[in-house]
């Protein structure tokens, strides 16, 4: 039940929706039971925000840091404005085969100048992260913080950075454990005001090792390999039925049956994995 403040605004529900006050600022939103049976389309928006969490939960740490400015005086917190920005800028592909394209991924957006020519580098026991230094930019950024994140996405997990070098230095070396030396990686990294009160846009550096997996092309691949154990039975069973009948075809409904399965199963196994529909 709503109760009406001082000021005239309602405080709690009324009907099915839901009025309250969020970091100061006074909302509402509307609430109520989702139909049973989903539609296409909200499987596939269900989908996208499953993706998009999978990423921002393992990055969390940096967004945190990284779009803390941005989120000041609104309603939004860090979290909001990076599930919203990899959710509607950084998928790809259609339901279920959603993905993220970590080239149009924004972690972070700001007005202090970032240098386009920045790149990362697998050597031994690390990687090394490069980006042009320019005299033309003010004496004052000079002493900018880097911030690097780099995103393990076959395990889910990242390693951000948020002091890693100044921007004067051109370069930072970040040492890296043996079991991850050869995990695909997606490397980010933007510029803060060494007082903390600006940042740049974030940056893209590239990926290492190819890509990883997703969940759904694990599931691809496990039903690709089960259609296959399954289409080699039905062969091996089909061609002794064929040898057993000396070569013919024999004229009985259970043959019918079994080669039509094997003609069905033939044509999928010759699809690629992750193809299966």
């Amino acid at each position: 039940m709503a109760i009406a403040g001082r000021d005239g605004r309602f405080i709690g529900k009324m009907r099915n929706v839901v009025y309250y006050m969020l970091r100061g600022q006074y909302v509402s939103r509307t609430i109520g039971k989702q139909p049973k049976r989903k539609t296409e389309k909200q499987l596939a928006n269900q989908h996208a925000m499953s993706v998009t969490m999978d990423f921002v939960r393992a990055v969390n740490s940096f967004i945190k840091v990284s779009f803390a400015l941005e989120a000041q005086g609104t309603t939004k917190n860090a979290h909001n404005l990076a599930t919203s920005y990899v959710k509607k800028h950084a998928l790809t592909g259609q339901y279920p085969n959603m993905r993220v394209d970590y080239s149009k991924v924004i972690l972070s957006n700001g007005a202090v100048p970032v240098t386009p020519a920045s790149s990362i580098t697998k050597v031994k026991g690390g990687v090394t992260i490069s980006w042009q230094t320019d005299d033309k930019i003010h004496w004052s950024n000079q002493n900018d913080m880097v911030m690097v994140l780099l995103y393990l996405p076959g395990k889910r997990m990242s390693i951000p950075m948020f002091n890693a070098a100044k921007r004067k230095d051109g370069q930072v070396y970040i040492p890296l454990r043996d079991s991850f030396a050869n995990e695909p990686m997606e490397a980010f990294m933007c510029f803060k005001t060494a007082d903390g009160t600006e940042i740049s846009n974030s940056i893209y550096l590239g990926n290492l090792n190819g890509a990883a997996l997703t969940a759904q092309d694990v599931k691809n691949q496990e039903k690709y390999e089960h259609d296959k154990a399954h289409f080699k039975t039905i062969e091996a069973k089909y061609l002794q039925v064929l040898e057993q009948a000396g070569g013919e075809f024999p004229d009985t409904k259970s043959f019918r049956v079994l080669q039509a399965e094997y003609m069905a199963l033939q044509r999928k196994y010759g699809s690629s994995p992750g193809q299966q529909e």
